[in-house]
């Protein structure tokens, strides 16, 4: 009898033992109330709206708050359990392809939830807006450009992703779906009649048709460019190069700036007369280091804006630049050729006026600033070879002092020279 007891208390315990550990398993961490969801729920009453949403996350689904944020404490804003460019990672770690050959900024920053809401939304994907509108809130300029298009092409208004991928691309930059002209011959063919015509029969099914085509919407006809160089729009292209039956169709009849010399002649006669000369000028590739040969988006047909183009390779300048907070205005607009002639010049600098003062002059009127001799008959002490001039006092592009000034204050600045005063 005795025995049979203590087998029936063993029994009763090992169940209750069991039960233990299946309530447990339920509610690992012993919370007052199991369900995660509701448990934040109780002081984040306000987040119930978001759950309604059409799109939910499946993590918030799940109530799983604390796969992204710590319950109790974090070195991370609103508690998240990982650093805000890793968190999301964690789980979608497969976002950016080890071949990519782009990625998409937002994506390599980590900074997923300006396109996506980590909670819920009204969109797919949780997206924070549909289509192209949250493609234009960062591609503000391009989002313009298509705004005010003439002619629109046909894939933006299906959707960006018609085109691109929203995350990277293995195939191509510019986080092409798929590298040109491939992805443009899909719908566009090129053995037709009317291609053959319109490209006066060079066998451009090859080449770039964005050197030519904006991709997204353009003023022009047929998607050109909005600057067209005059041999293309008039449909000589054997101006520049070999006959399109010839083995080398591409090839140009020049190069460098003899080729462009049989239009631009006495532009390009001027420029080599000058005593400086601009090296792109001179260059094996001549006018095709800054501008476009065949179209461009930006006037004159320059590969892109001034200020872009001149950075490329005044790079350290533009640093400088970049850092200074009294910048002089044609500098802070991105006009350099508002001082500087990009081809050639007879003055220092690339500056197309006899002297630094003349050239100030054009827009400063020196006799209302200061009473200072400047000029050839103002010796520079600090070397004697040297003539004062505006740039002795001010920097052309800018400082981080005001006006421009090489020194924080005039005593500094002025004593520089007038030694004698220093003391």
């Amino acid at each position: 009898m005795a025995s049979r007891l203590n087998v029936a208390i063993v029994t009763l315990a090992l169940l209750a033992g069991g039960f233990a550990v299946a309530r447990t398993q339920q509610n690992p961490y012993r919370l007052k109330q199991p369900d995660q969801r509701k448990l934040c729920l109780d002081c984040h009453s306000d987040f119930e709206a978001t759950l309604k949403k059409q799109y939910v996350h499946s993590a918030v689904q799940a109530g799983d708050c604390a796969s992204c944020h710590s319950p109790h404490v974090s070195s991370h804003g609103k508690l998240l359990s990982a650093d805000p460019s890793r968190v999301c990672a964690t789980c979608h770690e497969d976002m950016v392809p080890a071949a990519a050959r782009s990625v998409h900024k937002v994506v390599a920053d980590g900074q997923c939830a300006k396109c996506h809401d980590p909670h819920a939304s009204d969109n797919p994907a949780n997206l924070v807006a549909r289509g192209n509108d949250l493609c234009v809130s960062c591609h503000k300029e391009i989002g313009n450009a298509i705004a005010t298009a003439k002619f629109k092409h046909s894939p933006v208004g299906q959707g960006c992703t018609s085109c691109h991928t929203p995350h990277a691309s293995e195939q191509s930059t510019s986080l092409l779906k798929t590298a040109m002209p491939d992805l443009c011959v899909k719908c566009h063919k090129t053995d037709g009649p009317a291609f053959v015509s319109r490209h006066m029969r060079y066998p451009v099914a090859k080449a770039s048709c964005t050197s030519c085509h904006d991709p997204h919407g353009s003023n022009q006809p047929a998607l050109m460019l909005n600057s067209v160089h005059a041999p293309v729009s008039n449909s000589t292209c054997n101006l520049c190069h070999n006959a399109p039956d010839s083995a080398t169709p591409f090839a140009t009849k020049r190069t460098g700036f003899e080729l462009c010399k049989g239009c631009h002649n006495e532009m390009v006669t001027a420029t080599m007369a000058k005593d400086r000369l601009h090296w792109p000028v001179a260059d094996a590739r001549g006018c095709e280091n800054c501008h476009n040969p065949h179209a461009s988006k930006v006037d004159k047909l320059l590969k892109t804006n001034t200020a872009a183009l001149c950075s490329g390779c005044h790079a350290d300048t533009a640093r400088k630049i970049a850092t200074t907070t009294a910048k002089h205005a044609p500098v802070q607009d991105g006009l350099c050729v508002s001082c500087h002639s990009p081809h050639s010049s007879n003055g220092v600098y690339l500056i197309d006026q006899p002297s630094v003062v003349e050239l100030c002059g054009t827009c400063h009127d020196y006799g209302e600033h200061s009473s200072h001799p400047i000029g050839d008959a103002a010796v520079d002490p600090r070397n004697k070879n040297l003539r004062v001039d505006c740039l002795s006092c001010h920097n052309g592009h800018g400082t981080e002092h005001k006006w421009m000034l090489l020194a924080p204050t005039n005593v500094e600045l002025c004593t520089q020279c007038h030694k004698k005063f220093s003391r």
